[in-house]
């Protein structure tokens, strides 16, 4: 129960200021403060941001995320070729609802390795630096033990060190051949401490996200608000007295 009881603790220590002006975020660039990055996963009813993060990611970015420099219409098609019922897409969303990373654990169609997994993980340039794509690695390994899973792959360009260096301190084995790497971990069972804290992130990532669309919603009203005011006092100082 270690790790849950820990992740309980630093909930506690992370509270967040949902009605700080958006202005104000982290979004800048600046390092997260917090120890705490909710997590949620994602359904089909998101595929439109995901599609979104994916487009605007630089032809650089398309080709290590994919292994190929995936056209517009080839990213497209892998969004609406998602299998949410199967797979598992887990997002980190800023405070304008902005898909700042995406991973997706893809899960063995072939019954003779219904135990493995694959990963896949993209960051938005911006967003870089935070060590999202190693809290969503630790993330989709958690739920992959919890799911039975006993081996999970990661295959990237072998220029790709940045995964690679994820993969390999997790403890996966690294294996090159050519300009592809093929990364593989084996995952330990699932106990009570790996489901309990899957249960808690994923419960406090829903919650999350929930506030953030209320403050957006809130920030909007009050922008409107606002303008309607202005809108009341011109007219005002216009009318001849």
């Amino acid at each position: 129960m270690t790790r849950a009881r820990e992740f309980i603790n630093a909930t506690y220590a992370a509270g967040r200021e949902f009605l700080r002006p958006a202005q104000a975020s982290c979004e800048s660039g600046a390092a997260v403060s917090s120890t705490i990055v909710p997590i949620r996963s994602v359904g089909s009813g998101h595929s439109a941001r995901i599609s979104q993060h994916l487009l605007q990611l630089s032809p650089g970015d398309r080709y290590l995320r994919f292994g190929y420099a995936a056209s517009d219409e080839q990213i497209l098609r892998y969004v609406e070729g998602l299998k949410f019922e199967r797979d598992e897409v887990f997002g980190i969303f800023s405070r304008h609802l902005e898909l700042l990373a995406v991973a997706h654990l893809a899960f063995s169609v072939d019954p003779g390795y219904a135990s493995c997994s694959e990963f896949g993980v993209s960051v938005a340039s911006h967003a870089r630096g935070r060590g999202y794509g190693a809290r969503l690695f630790d993330r989709a390994v958690m739920h992959a033990r919890n799911e039975g899973v006993t081996m999970m792959f990661i295959h990237a360009l072998s220029q790709n060190t940045v995964m690679l260096n994820i993969a390999r301190k997790a403890g996966a084995t690294v294996e090159r051949d050519g300009s592809e790497s093929e990364a593989y971990l084996r995952l330990q069972p699932a106990d009570i401490d790996s489901r309990l804290t899957e249960f808690l992130e994923e419960s406090m990532a829903q919650t999350d996200y929930r506030l953030k669309v209320q403050a957006k919603q809130f920030w909007r009203f009050l922008s409107i608000l606002q303008e309607v005011r202005r809108g009341v006092r011109d007219a005002r100082d216009r009318t001849p007295m």
